[in-house]
């Protein structure tokens, strides 16, 4: 038997096989997880079926039962994976602001595409079927609590101490300054749309201008003081 690098021939082949094979279990889960995705939005949590699941992502339910172990997980799995897919879009690759007048356009800018992204029809969708199973099922609305909102209000509150340090910001709390600008740039709309339906999504440019005056109030509240001069 050939020894190659201090590992013998049968165990690069074996190394290669269990590559492989978790490869096969990687593709395999995001297929059920896929599935799983387009049957929950279109049926509920409690119409949403196992076997058309199995069917849809060509794997037996005894495997999705392997990989998620309920359907309970599942649906956590589900609500974990496209909200943390949606915050990647809203918090990936933002430029910090060079200098003190480049804030306001910064935060307009972070504001809009935490607004575009949360006010698609799929995550709408996804936050009332959560909301209307929450009483029964509270580890969904955990899962959507953390890698949605909870997530991006931590983010937010990083990104407004960095701020603070560089002296663009006055802050006593971060925390507590995310939860403003969040609410002042989220609230109107997203209540909107979740309780009227997707029609009442405001149109782009009435979203930009709800943005520029939840910026403009946020600033009236913590820009620093050579801000406000």
């Amino acid at each position: 038997m050939r020894v190659q690098d201090g590992r013998t021939e049968g165990q690069d082949l074996a190394a290669k096989a269990q590559a492989a094979s978790g490869a096969r279990g990687i593709g395999k889960r995001r297929a059920i997880l896929a599935a799983a995705t387009e049957a929950f939005l279109k049926a509920g949590f409690l119409g949403a079926s196992m076997d058309e699941v199995a069917a849809a992502s060509s794997v037996s339910k005894q495997t999705i039962y392997k990989h998620f172990g309920s359907k309970e997980a599942l649906f956590v799995a589900v609500v974990a994976s496209l909200t943390n897919a949606a915050s990647d879009a809203v918090h990936s690759d933002v430029p910090e602001p060079e200098g003190a007048d480049d804030v306001a356009a910064y935060l307009r800018d972070y504001g809009l595409r935490q607004l575009n992204v949360v006010l698609t029809p799929r995550l709408l969708q996804l936050r009332r079927m959560v909301i209307g199973e929450s009483s029964r099922f509270p580890q969904l609305g955990k899962a959507l609590y953390d890698s949605g909102p909870g997530r991006a209000m931590k983010v937010i509150a990083l990104a407004l101490e960095r701020l603070a340090q560089r002296g663009f910001l006055t802050l006593d709390d971060p925390a507590v300054a995310a939860a403003h600008f969040n609410w002042l740039v989220m609230g109107g709309p997203v209540n909107a749309a979740m309780l009227l339906g997707d029609e009442a999504v405001p149109n782009a440019t009435a979203l930009r201008r709800h943005v520029i005056e939840a910026v403009r109030v946020f600033l009236a509240a913590y820009a620093a003081p050579k801000r406000r001069e």
